[in-house]
C-alpha cells in the first residue's frame, strides 16, 4: 500500500501554545517526521503569567521535564488552589483547592458526611477537611509523599505559577535540542489548493515559501489559518460571559509567598494574582458595556500590593470557541481555538489536551473525516464543560451592588449547568460526565463556596449513626491540622528544591 505517512507539520505562530505542540509532537513522532515552528519577534504573545491546574504534571511527565529545573528556569512557584473573594457575596471568601477531600467512605461521598453534620450545626468549615486548603491556609507547601498511602501527605496536588515568556523560552531550547526548525518572520499570505481547500503553504514576509502536508494555527486570536484562511467560524459565548477586556501588569513581590492565585471580584470582573519568584502577574479581566478602560485600570493599579512594573497593558476578547478545532489539514490550538478567560486557570490544560488529543488522532495523508469529526467532538464537549465551570462563578451570587452582577445573577445559564446547580441544590449530589475536567470536589467547594445550600444529603450517609460520623470528622480535621503544621513555608520549600538563579 505504500507509506501514507504524513512527511511535515508546520506549527504557524509561538508563545506558549506554539512551543507546547512542538514539544509534544516532536516528543512523539520523533525525528521521522520533520516539524517546523513560524513565528515573528514583532508579533508580542498574550502570556502575562500563567497559573496551571494539575493535569500540567502529565504534560511535563509525557515530555520528560525535570521539574525543578523547569521552575528554576521560568521562576516558577507551587500552586495549591485558588482563593475568590467577594464572588458570592461582598466580604466572602472561600479556596477552591485541588485534590480530595476528608478520606474515602465508600460509595458515599465524604462530603455528604460533611454536609449531615453541617446541617446538623456540628461543622462549619469544608477548609478543615482538605490539606490543600489548610496549606493555602497557613502559606505552607510540600509535594506529595505517595509512599505513606494513609498520610493526607499522599494527597496533596499542585500546579504551578510561571513566567510565561519564560516558559515558552525554556520549551524551545527543549524543542530545538530534538529537532524542531523555528523559522522567525511575519507570514504575508497562505496558500489554498484549489480544489481540496487544503492549505499547502505559507509565504513569509521575505518571499520564502514553507509547505506541509499538516498546519497547527497557534496564531492567537486572530486565527491565521483556521478562520481567516478557512473561515471555520465562531461560537459567540459573551452572553454568558460578559468580560471582552484585560488589563495586565506585573508588579514587585512582597512578603508571604503564597501558594495559591487570588480572584477578587470588582464592579463589573475580577482581578487576579499570580506570585512568581521574581515579581507578581496581575491583571483586570472586566466587561467594557459595564466598565471603562481608565475605571477599570484604576481598580487595577489601586489594588497592587507591590509597585508596579510597567505599564498596563490591554488584551481584547469574545469568550467562545471555533466550531470547527480541526478543519481540512489545519488544527487550531491555543487562542486560535476560542477562548474561555482564565478564572480557574484552564488555558494551559486546553492547549495540553488540543495537542495530545491530536496526537491520539493522528491523521495520515487520507485526513480521514471520520478521526476529524472525532476530534472536534471531543474538544467541544471539553470547552462546554469548562465553560459551565466558569459560567458558575458569575451566576452562584448574591451580589446586586452593580448592574453587572444583577445581570450574571439573572441571566439564562446553559441547561447542563442548570442541572447540575439543581442536583447539588437538592441533596448535595454531583455527577461528573464523560471524565470532564472538573470533578465532584472541585464543583462542590464552588458551590458551596458561592452561597448553594443542598436541602439534604445522601440518605445512606444515615446508615452510620451520628457520633460515630461526628467522631470521623473529628479525628479527619485533626490529623489534616497535625500534618499541615509539619510541613514548611512555601518560601523554604522553594528555596531548598528550585529556587531561580539571582538576576
Amino acid at each position: 500500500m505504500g507509506d501514507t505517512r504524513l512527511k511535515k507539520v508546520l506549527i504557524v505562530g509561538g508563545g506558549t501554545a506554539g512551543w507546547m505542540s512542538a514539544a509534544v509532537l516532536v516528543h512523539s513522532l520523533g525525528r521521522q517526521y520533520e516539524v517546523q515552528l513560524i513565528e515573528s519577534d514583532e508579533i508580542s504573545t498574550v502570556g502575562v503569567g500563567e497559573a496551571t491546574i494539575p493535569s500540567i504534571i502529565r504534560f511535563n511527565d509525557l515530555i520528560g521535564i525535570d521539574e525543578n529545573e523547569f521552575m528554576r528556569r521560568t521562576q516558577a512557584t507551587f500552586k495549591l488552589g485558588i482563593q475568590f473573594r467577594n464572588w458570592g457575596a461582598q466580604g466572602d471568601a472561600y479556596i477552591h483547592g485541588f485534590g480530595s477531600m476528608g478520606r474515602k467512605t465508600g460509595l458515599v461521598d465524604f462530603h455528604h458526611y460533611w454536609l449531615k453534620a453541617f446541617q446538623a450545626g456540628r461543622v462549619d468549615r469544608l477548609d478543615d477537611y482538605s490539606i490543600n486548603l489548610l496549606a493555602c491556609e497557613t502559606n505552607r507547601f510540600s509535594r506529595a509523599d505517595p509512599s505513606n498511602p494513609n498520610s493526607p501527605l499522599a494527597d496533596i496536588r499542585h500546579a504551578f505559577h510561571f513566567d510565561a515568556g519564560l516558559y515558552a523560552r525554556y520549551l524551545r531550547g527543549y524543542c530545538e535540542q530534538r529537532g524542531v526548525t523555528r523559522t522567525e518572520g511575519r507570514i504575508d499570505s497562505v496558500q489554498v489548493h484549489p480544489e481540496t481547500g487544503f492549505v499547502t503553504s505559507v509565504t513569509m514576509a521575505n518571499g520564502d515559501v514553507h509547505a506541509a502536508d499538516l498546519f497547527i494555527d497557534c496564531s492567537g486570536f486572530r486565527g491565521l489559518l483556521i478562520e481567516q484562511t478557512l473561515r471555520t467560524g465562531y461560537d459567540d459565548w459573551s452572553h454568558w460571559l460578559p468580560c471582552d477586556s484585560a488589563l495586565a501588569v506585573p508588579c514587585e513581590s512582597v512578603e508571604p509567598l503564597l501558594p495559591y492565585t487570588r480572584a477578587t471580584a470588582h464592579g463589573a470582573g475580577w482581578q487576579w494574582r499570580i506570585p512568581l519568584q521574581h515579581r507578581i502577574g496581575n491583571g483586570h479581566v472586566f466587561c467594557s458595556r459595564f466598565m471603562s478602560q481608565d475605571e477599570a485600570t484604576a481598580i487595577l493599579l489601586g489594588n497592587l500590593d507591590g509597585k508596579a512594573l510597567a505599564e498596563p497593558r490591554l488584551i481584547r476578547f469574545t469568550t467562545g470557541k471555533r466550531k470547527k478545532f480541526w478543519h481540512k489539514n489545519v488544527v487550531a490550538i491555543g487562542l486560535a481555538s476560542g477562548f474561555i478567560e482564565p478564572l480557574e486557570s484552564t488555558s494551559i490544560h486546553l492547549i495540553q489536551q488540543g495537542i495530545v488529543r491530536l496526537v491520539e488522532l493522528f491523521p495520515s495523508q487520507g485526513f480521514l473525516q471520520a478521526d476529524i469529526d472525532e476530534y472536534n467532538q471531543q474538544s467541544t464537549t471539553e470547552f462546554e464543560q469548562v465553560r459551565d465551570f466558569i459560567v458558575l462563578h458569575y451566576h452562584a451570587t448574591q451580589r446586586r451592588d452593580t448592574p453587572f452582577w444583577e445581570y450574571c445573577a439573572t441571566m439564562d445559564v446553559p441547561d447542563t449547568l442548570r442541572r447540575k446547580i439543581d442536583l447539588f441544590r437538592a441533596n448535595g449530589r454531583f455527577f461528573r460526565q464523560n471524565d470532564e475536567l472538573f470533578n465532584e470536589t472541585s464543583w462542590v467547594q464552588v458551590m458551596f463556596g458561592q452561597g448553594i445550600r443542598p436541602q439534604g444529603y445522601h440518605p445512606l450517609a444515615d446508615n452510620t449513626a451520628d457520633e460515630p460520623t461526628w467522631r470521623m470528622l473529628d479525628n479527619v480535621r485533626t490529623v489534616m491540622h497535625r500534618v499541615v503544621e509539619r510541613m514548611p513555608t512555601h518560601a523554604q520549600y522553594i528555596a531548598q528544591h528550585c529556587k531561580a538563579a539571582a538576576g
